[in-house]
């Protein structure tokens, strides 16, 4: 096994190299386009990503890897944590997508944004409100998505030059990062998932082109510096347990129908729920509705 890093901005995990479609093609090529993807695919075709598709990888985020077959690599993912293996959450990626490891040796930041201009000098680098859209300026590198992680090597002029896979470098601006060790609140969690309000949901996604459920409060949490299971039911046994009635602004309610696991979570907000609702829908903050209510089961607290 070797430790590695994606070096794509983003790299979706399937369940083998057999899984994806025609139309999933952008999104395994040599360079990703995720943008493209999932514009490219309507409610049908994102229904058929349900066993397809597992989680997704930020650029930087290290992987281990397992055994390679055919230009494709089985890893886990040790910043996912998973019931599904001790070490990380498991699946499969291009070969192509990965790098080596990028230096550690200072304090990590995380992109706030939905999109981060990586540039290669510190200059003009643009952010934007929606995924695919940020302005590029001169030297631009990369276009990455909000909950990557990289290690900051110095600030100079309002900008942070940082740490990349295969021991390059780059400069983001200042007002596009948070240093994920410094003190989060509720509010902080419900103003990041509120970014993502109208994003169209993505079985497996955990970045500003697609997040689903339990994907939108793995991302968040990150930037926030807290590190939990990518999915709902994992994450309902690791957290606190709260009772329900005793559920605050920026806490998770958990959703289950009996005898089966969770399958469900969002974010408690003053309006009911801040969550990632299903394929087919957006990210919403609306009140609980009457089947909403009939499957809760359990709150969590951050």
């Amino acid at each position: 096994m070797k430790v590695v890093a994606a070096k794509v901005p983003v790299s979706t995990v399937w369940t083998s190299p057999d899984a994806p479609r025609d139309i999933d093609a952008p999104a395994v090529a040599a360079v990703p386009d995720v943008a493209a993807w999932t514009k490219s695919m309507d409610t049908e075709t994102r229904l058929g990503l349900h066993g397809r598709t597992l989680t997704q990888l930020l650029y930087g985020e290290p992987v281990i890897v397992r055994s390679e077959r055919d230009g494709w690599s089985e890893i886990v993912a040790p910043w996912q944590p998973s019931s599904a293996d001790e070490l990380g959450y498991p699946g499969w990626v291009p070969s192509a997508h990965l790098g080596e490891l990028p230096s550690s040796a200072t304090a990590p930041v995380a992109v706030t944004v939905p999109v981060a201009t990586l540039t290669a000098e510190p200059g003009s680098a643009g952010s934007s409100g929606i995924a695919g859209s940020a302005t590029v300026g001169t030297g631009a590198l990369a276009e990455l998505s909000f909950g990557t992680v990289l290690s900051s090597v110095e600030h100079v002029d309002g900008f942070t030059r940082v740490a990349l896979p295969d021991g390059a470098f780059g400069w983001f601006a200042d007002d596009v990062l948070r240093d994920v060790d410094s003190p989060a609140t509720a509010d902080d969690r419900l103003r990041l998932g509120s970014l993502f309000l109208g994003l169209e949901y993505l079985w497996g996604g955990t970045s500003a082109y697609g997040l689903d459920c339990s994907g939108l409060i793995h991302a968040v949490s990150r930037v926030l510096g807290q590190r939990i299971p990518r999915d709902a039911h994992d994450q309902a046994d690791a957290l606190e347990s709260v009772p329900i009635d005793e559920a605050k602004p920026g806490d998770l309610y958990f959703f289950g129908r009996p005898g089966r696991q969770i399958h469900h979570v969002g974010f408690v907000s003053a309006e009911g729920m801040l969550h990632a609702s299903e394929t087919g829908k957006r990210l919403e903050n609306q009140p609980l509705l009457p089947e909403r209510h009939e499957t809760l089961v359990a709150a969590a607290r951050l």
